[in-house]
């Protein structure tokens, strides 16, 4: 498939919001693909490059890309800026400066689906000092052989945010129909794999092909999610449940076979060179081939820290030696997935604590099941005291989900409700801050599409805007007056008074004194709320209107 093809297809997806009509045009294409063309149109049509597992990451920031562009376009950086600036939109700026460019090989080429995928991998597996450079002649020569409407999804592609509002939810649906496979399948086959292109693959060969997946070490999963409620809810709909400690550290799931062993984090990125020590005792205390999930967190004369501390650990790549004994990293397992070549994750939660209790000797987070709602309210306090977040409840009988956010895992904190939420936007501060952003515009997705929800001014020290400002300056797409366009990369944790109907953001709702409560550096855009999580939270509050 020529990637002029490709743009055709997702500019009129783009050009509908009616979800089964999206699924349909997609469904269409999918047979028709080549065998190496399926699994790279799948990932891009969702606007995303490589598998989520994969290690492999774009790195491109709207600076390197402007200035490919410009080069391109024979226009100065500045002028690619202005016109991002008046359309608000990469793509469409990018599309508009194309049609006129100057820079046109006289060898080009046409681009094809593929093409770009291995330019793509080029530019994710180029390091080293001349790394800047190197990107930025690949970027030069696609941006060189594109036209102008292939110009404007191909910018948006290296910017990881194609916007024509293509979810998994949606592909999950039209693989399944394209191949005429039961999208349960299709739905645990992705959960198992984590790439919907190599799902699609298998889909084509039939039910059978799906059936037989099976998670499979180093090749990280989603982790399971939780989502708010009360104690009372949970046992008056499951009546005796798991109650476990929520930690203030950061989630990880530990992979070993033999002798090799690797962590990975929430975001799913290896930190297994960060974390020698942890590695070294899961090592000790796990004697089989595994994948558990845990979370680890940092003790200090035996009280926990807060989950910074992890994460300057785990973002370390040098003197990780010296790092080691400033505070003691300590993990916390709760889970198991995978045991000796059996993947497990669809036997139910009681099941699964047994073969983890039977298969690590140490490090196995604490647990108590009780129907009394009296004894959860006293273990959820005895854990306050200890220093931890709160608890959480989870269903015995339900199986791990991963990635999936469900009522069968429920955390329980201090009354103040936060949510995690994705910065799309910022304004610049006045007065002493006016060099800084001063306000933060938020969303929450649906289907991949991110839709605004209100903005977040308060609870911003000084400290807290300038180590803001330097995560967000390079992230800056547009700009227009006092309001500036993000790339969508960072995800805050905001505290609310109360979730209300709005017609004022896209979302649907606004949050009532919100209010910054930290950076979730160990999540991704991918995480944060949902549409339907913020009907959740608001419907839950007018059962105590």
């Amino acid at each position: 498939m020529d990637f002029a093809e490709f743009s055709l297809i997702c500019e009129r997806i783009e050009g509908i919001s009616g979800r089964l009509e999206m699924i349909e045009i997609v469904a269409s294409v999918l047979p028709h693909l080549l065998e190496d063309e399926l699994p790279v149109f799948v990932r891009f049509v969702m606007g995303r490059v490589f598998p989520d597992w994969s290690p492999l990451k774009l790195g491109i920031g709207p600076n390197l890309l402007y200035e490919a562009v410009g080069y391109v376009a024979g226009r100065k950086k500045a002028a690619v800026v202005a016109a991002v600036n008046e359309t608000g939109d990469v793509g469409l700026a990018v599309e508009r400066l194309l049609a006129t460019k100057s820079q046109t090989s006289f060898f080009s080429e046409a681009l094809t689906l593929t093409g770009v995928y291995a330019d793509c991998t080029r530019i994710a597996t180029t390091d080293g000092s001349r790394s800047q450079r190197e990107k930025l002649r690949v970027i030069e020569g696609l941006l060189g052989n594109a036209g102008a409407l292939e110009g404007r999804y191909l910018s948006r592609l290296l910017l990881e945010e194609l916007r024509i509002g293509v979810g998994e939810g949606n592909v999950r649906d039209a693989v399944a129909r394209a191949f005429a496979v039961d999208a349960s399948l299709v739905a645990h086959a992705h959960q198992a794999l984590n790439d919907l292109g190599e799902v699609a693959l298998l889909a084509r060969q039939g039910e059978e092909a799906l059936r037989a997946v099976r998670i499979e070490p180093f090749r990280p999963v989603k982790m399971m999610l939780a989502q708010q409620g009360t104690i009372g809810e949970m046992v008056a709909d499951h009546g005796a449940v798991a109650v476990e400690y929520k930690y203030d550290g950061t989630r990880f799931q530990f992979h070993k076979v033999g002798k090799e062993c690797r962590m990975y984090s929430r975001k799913l990125e290896d930190v297994t060179g960060a974390v020698p020590d942890v590695i070294e005792a899961l090592d000790r205390a796990i004697p089989h081939d595994v994948i558990v999930d845990g979370e680890v967190i940092a003790v200090k004369d035996g009280r926990p820290r807060p989950f910074q501390f992890v994460l300057q650990r785990f973002r370390r790549k040098h003197e990780v030696e010296e790092a080691i004994g400033r505070v003691d990293l300590v993990p916390h397992l709760f889970d198991i997935l995978y045991l000796d070549g059996d993947t497990i994750i669809d036997r139910p939660f009681f099941e699964r604590r047994k073969i983890l209790e039977g298969t690590a000797s140490a490090y196995l987070a604490p647990q108590w099941v009780s129907d009394d709602v009296s004894r959860l309210e006293e273990i959820y306090a005895d854990a306050l005291d200890a220093g931890h977040e709160g608890v959480m409840l989870k269903t015995l009988d339900a199986a791990y989900t991963p990635g999936v956010r469900g009522k069968n895992w429920i955390k329980i904190k201090p009354a103040v409700d936060t949510l995690d939420l994705a910065v799309i936007g910022a304004e610049w501060g006045e007065g002493r801050r006016a060099r800084l952003f001063g306000s933060f515009l938020l969303a929450c997705q649906q289907e991949g599409e991110l839709l605004p929800v209100g903005k977040v001014a308060t609870g911003l020290s000084d400290e807290d805007l300038a180590a803001i400002y330097d995560l967000l300056k390079d992230l800056v797409i547009a700009e227009k007056g006092k309001e500036v366009v993000l790339e969508p990369v960072v995800v805050f944790e905001v505290g609310y008074a109360e979730v209300q109907k709005s017609p004022t953001y896209a979302s649907g709702y606004a949050l009532r004194f919100p209010r910054f409560v930290r950076v979730r550096e160990d999540k991704g855009v991918d995480e944060v709320e949902t549409v339907d999580g913020m009907l959740e939270r608001y419907e839950r509050q007018l059962k105590f209107v």
